[in-house]
C-alpha cells in the first residue's frame, strides 16, 4: 500500500497573509515567468510592480526582485511525496519509527501514544505536539523544522520524488541487505581502514554483501565487492584513494588558528545497546545511564569508531566548512564561471568572494536540514536500524510472535548476523552511542542533506576538476599523515574528494555508528544538492555580476546557475 501525505494545512491566519500578498503582486510580469522552469536563467523584471510604500528606487528594485522570484517560485508545484506503505500495513507499527513513545516489554510501541503522534503530525499544530504522550525523559527531536517556511529557494513541500523516493519497505531483501552492512560495520568499527585489505572480518563482509543482488554499494568491474570498496559511496570519484577525503585530513588554518584536523575519538571495543534491557529502555525514550569513552589522545580519522564519533557532536556544517579551509589553503582555483577570474580591475568579496562562500555555507545548512526534516517527519517515518535490530532479535530468540514484521531472510540467514551474535550475545546491532540514534526517524538523514546542500555550493565556488596535490593518508594508528602512493594518486579532483566527504560524514552518523541506513544517506545527499541548485538559482539574481557557472552533479550530469538570459 502506497500512503500519499500532502503538506499540512497552513493556519488560517496564514493563509490570509499569503492571499494578501499574492494579490498585491498579481500583475507581476507573468509573461517573464510563462512556462519558466526552476532552471531558468532569465533574470526576473525589476519595473513591472511598484510597493504602496518605498519610494527610493533601489528599495522598490528590491522589493519587486523578492516578488518576482516568490512568483518563479510558486510556479513549481508541491511534489509528489509517498511513503513506503509500512506504516498502514503493520497492526502493531513495527515498520514505523515510535522511539521515545512508550513500548511493551517486546518494544511494540503503545498504540493510544502513537494515535497522539499521528494526530500531532495530520495537523502540525505545536499545541498537538505539547500533548504527544511519551515513554520516558527523551524529547522528539525537532519536528518543527519540517514545518518551517523560507524566503528564499523552494519550499520543502516542494522536493520530494524523484530525489526522495519511498523507503525500501522494512521487511524487503534491500532493507536486510542495508541492515545486514550494519551489523558487518559494527564488527569492524576498531579496524583502520588501511588494514580492510589484510582483515579476515572485512573479507567476509565484502564477500557476503558482494553475493547479494540487492546491495547498492560500489563494485569492481568484475561485479565484486573489495575490502577496499566496503562502506563507500556511488558518486563520481569516491572509489579512488584512501577511504577518507583528503578534506577529512588535510591540515589548514582558520585565520591565523591552525587547525590540524586531528580530532578526538571514543576508546575502543566500547559499543552499546547489545543488551535487550538496554534496547528496549532506549526505545521508550529512557537513558541506560551508560557513557561514551573519550580517548585523550587526538588522531586523525582512520576507522568507523573515528568517524562515528565525530558526527556524534560536530556542528551542523563543520566538515564543509574546513573543506573550504583547505581549499583556500592550498589556492585551489575558483569555478571557471566566476567572473572575478577575467576581471581586470576587481576581486569578488561579499559576492562571488571568499567572505560569500563562508557565510553561505551556514545560510544554506540550515535550508537543506528544515527540507530532510519535512521528509522524515511527514512523509516517511522510517524506524531506525537499531529497532529492526530488535525485530530480528525477537525472531531469532523465538519470540517472532511478538511482532507483525517478518525481516528479510537476507538477514536472517546471514554471516553476518551469526558473526554479531558470537561477539555480544544477542541478536541485537550494537551502537556506538549508548543512546543509539537521536529522537527523529531515518529517512533521509540531516548529515547527508546538509552535507548534499554544501558540497553542491562549493562545487559553485570552486574548480571541480582541480587535481589536489600531494594526497596524504593516516597512519595506522592515526597519529601522523604519509604520503598517499597508490596508483591512482594523481587523479584525485576536488569533486571526487567533496563526494567522497559527504560519505564519510554521513555514513560515519549512519553506517559505522549504526543509525542510518545506506539509501538514507544516498537519497538525503541528492535531497541537498536540489535544495542547493534551487537556492543558487534564487541567489544567482541578486548578484550585480553577469555570470554562468557549471558545476558537476552525484549523478555526473551537468547543472547551469546564471544570471544572464543568453544562458
Amino acid at each position: 500500500m502506497i500512503v500519499k501525505r500532502d503538506r499540512v494545512p497552513e493556519a488560517p491566519h496564514r493563509r490570509q497573509f499569503v492571499g494578501q500578498v499574492g494579490g498585491a503582486a498579481a500583475t507581476l510580469a507573468a509573461s517573464v515567468f510563462a512556462g519558466s522552469s526552476a532552471a531558468s536563467a532569465e533574470s526576473p523584471s525589476t519595473s513591472t510592480v511598484v510597493a504602496a510604500g518605498p519610494t527610493n528606487q533601489r528599495v522598490t528594485q528590491a522589493f519587486n526582485l523578492r516578488v518576482a522570484m516568490a512568483n518563479q517560485d510558486a510556479g513549481v508545484p508541491a511534489a509528489t511525496n509517498v511513503n513506503n506503505g509500512d506504516d498502514a500495513l503493520y497492526p502493531d507499527k513495527g515498520g514505523t519509527f515510535t522511539k521515545g513513545l512508550p513500548h511493551d516489554s517486546f518494544g511494540r510501541v503503545d498504540l493510544a501514544a502513537y494515535g497522539t503522534l499521528k494526530t500531532a503530525l495530520a495537523s502540525g499544530k505545536f499545541s498537538d505536539f505539547e500533548k504527544i504522550i511519551m515513554g520516558g525523559t527523551k524529547k522528539l527531536n525537532g519536528p518543527q523544522g519540517g514545518m518551517a517556511f523560507d524566503l528564499e529557494g523552494l519550499d520543502s513541500a516542494q522536493f520530494g520524488q524523484p530525489q526522495v523516493p519511498p523507503a525500501p519497505p522494512i521487511g524487503g531483501d534491500q532493507t536486510g541487505t542495508e541492515l545486514l552492512e550494519h551489523y558487518w560495520a559494527s564488527l569492524l568499527r576498531d579496524v583502520a581502514f588501511t588494514d580492510y585489505g589484510s582483515s579476515a572480518l572485512a573479507t567476509m563482509a565484502a564477500t557476503e554483501l558482494g553475493g547479494l543482488p540487492t546491495y547498492t554499494g560500489p563494485r569492481n568491474n568484475q561485479g565484486q565487492v573489495t575490502t577496499d570498496l566496503l562502506f563507500r559511496g556511488n558518486f563520481p570519484g569516491e572509489t579512488l584513494g584512501p577511504y577518507i577525503s583528503q578534506f577529512f585530513i588535510t591540515p589548514t588554518s582558520f585565520g591565523t588558528q591552525p587547525v590540524s584536523q586531528q580530532m578526538a575519538s571514543y576508546l575502543p571495543n566500547v559499543d552499546y545497546m547489545a543488551d535487550f534491557s538496554d534496547w528496549l529502555t532506549v526505545q521508550n525514550g529512557n537513558s541506560t545511564g551508560h557513557v561514551n569513552y573519550i580517548d585523550p589522545q587526538l588522531r586523525y580519522l582512520g576507522m568507523g569508531r573515528d568517524l562515528a564519533a565525530f558526527t556524534h557532536v560536530d556542528v551542523l556544517y563543520q566538515a564543509y566548512f574546513v573543506a573550504f579551509l583547505v581549499l583556500a589553503g592550498i589556492g585551489a582555483p575558483l569555478n571557471p564561471g566566476n567572473p572575478y577570474i577575467k576581471s581586470r580591475c576587481q576581486n569578488g568579496f561579499g559576492t562571488l568572494g571568499a567572505p560569500d562562500f563562508a557565510g553561505s555555507l551556514g545560510e544554506l545548512a540550515t535550508k537543506a536540514l528544515n527540507a530532510a526534516w519535512y521528509q522524515k517527519w511527514f512523509v516517511h517515518l522510517r524506524p531506525r536500524p537499531e529497532a529492526t535490530g530488535g525485530l530480528v532479535h525477537l525472531v531469532m530468540s523465538g519470540q517472532g510472535a511478538n511482532t507483525d514484521v517478518k525481516p528479510s531472510r537476507v538477514i536472517l540467514n546471514s554471516t553476518g548476523l551469526e558473526q554479531s551474535f558470537k561477539k555480544y550475545g544477542t541478536w541485537l546491532l550494537s551502537q556506538a552511542f549508548p543512546e543509539g540514534s537521536p529522537v527523529h526517524p531515518a529517512y533521509p538523514t540531516g548529515h547527508g542533506a546538509v552535507g548534499g546542500a554544501c558540497i553542491t555550493l562549493l562545487k559553485f565556488f570552486f574548480d571541480g576538476s582541480f587535481l589536489l596535490p600531494n594526497p596524504l593518508v593516516p597512519t595506522r594508528d592515526g597519529l601522523s599523515l604519509e604520503a598517499y602512493t597508490g596508483s591512482d594518486a594523481g587523479r584525485l579532483t576536488v569533486n571526487g574528494e567533496l563526494n567522497k566527504l559527504g560519505h564519510n560524514v554521513s555514513f560515519g552518523h549512519g553506517i559505522h555508528a549504526g543509525i542510518h541506513w545506506r539509501s538514507d544517506t544516498d537519497t538525503s545527499l541528492m535531497l541537498g544538492e536540489a535544495v542547493a541548485l534551487a537556492f543558487l538559482r534564487d541567489r544567482a539574481k541578486t548578484y550585480n555580476e553577469p555570470f554562468t557557472v557549471q558545476l558537476t552533479k552525484f549523478d555526473g550530469t551537468t547543472a547551469t546557475i546564471s544570471n544572464q538570459s543568453s544562458a
